[in-house]
Order: C-alpha cells, then structure tokens, then sequence
C-alpha cells in the first residue's frame, strides 16, 4: 500500500468516524423537532425553533454529506460553525471539560474542512 492510498484511508476513517460520532449528537436533536419539541437554546436572538433547526442542519444534515463525502469542505462549515457556537457560546461559563467534547468536534471539523474529503468519496478528491 502506498502512502497516498494510506492517506487517502485516513481521510475516509476521520470523515466517517467523527461524523457518525456527531450523528449520536444530533439525531435526539432531530427526533425532538420532528415531535415538534422547540424547546432549546436560543442563539443569537434566533429563537429556540430556528436555533433548534440550524443545530439539526449542523449535527444531522451535514454529516451525513460529510460521511458520503459529497461536496465536503463546504459541508464541514456549518458543522464547524455550530461546534464553535457550542463551545464558545453554549459552553462559555462551563468548565473545560464540559466543553471539551465540542472543542475536538470543532478541530476535527476544522481539519477536515482544510484536508478535504480523499480519494474514497463522492467528490474523489
């Protein structure tokens, strides 16, 4: 095996892995707004349904594109995005631990926005 395919592995490996990870997050999210559940944190003044909305875009929606590896640089914004506003924002006053679990999200996100999704993926990249 040479180190491209090796690479290319790894990026397949930390695509599916992390997002199938945020999808354990995510898909309570999903489930609460399909019972029609609103009730969340409000996020910038949006209001709790559509801040309710945009985390399910950011922790269902987008991995799943992530996971299939179609146009997954752009995809890994949103997901970046609500991780950012999940640790700086949510997680502002909670201790490091508690934010922690978003703060690797966010750099695994990051890393994937910047390394793009690999060879084994929609976009073949």
């Amino acid at each position: 095996m040479n180190n491209s395919t090796i690479q290319n592995i790894g990026l397949l490996f930390l695509r599916v892995s992390l997002s199938v990870m945020m999808l354990t997050h995510g898909i309570p999210k999903l489930s609460k707004l399909i019972s029609g559940d609103f009730e969340f944190a409000s996020v910038f003044g949006l209001g709790a349904p559509i801040s309710l909305v945009l985390a399910v875009l950011g922790e269902v929606v987008f991995p799943i594109l992530i996971i299939i590896g179609f146009k997954t640089r752009l995809s890994a914004i949103p997901v970046v995005c609500t991780m950012a506003v999940a640790a700086f924002i949510y997680h502002a006053n909670d201790p490091f631990g508690v934010k922690e679990k978003a703060l690797l999200f966010l750099i695994g996100f990051i890393s994937i926005a910047l390394l793009g999704p690999g060879r084994y993926s929609a976009d073949k990249k």
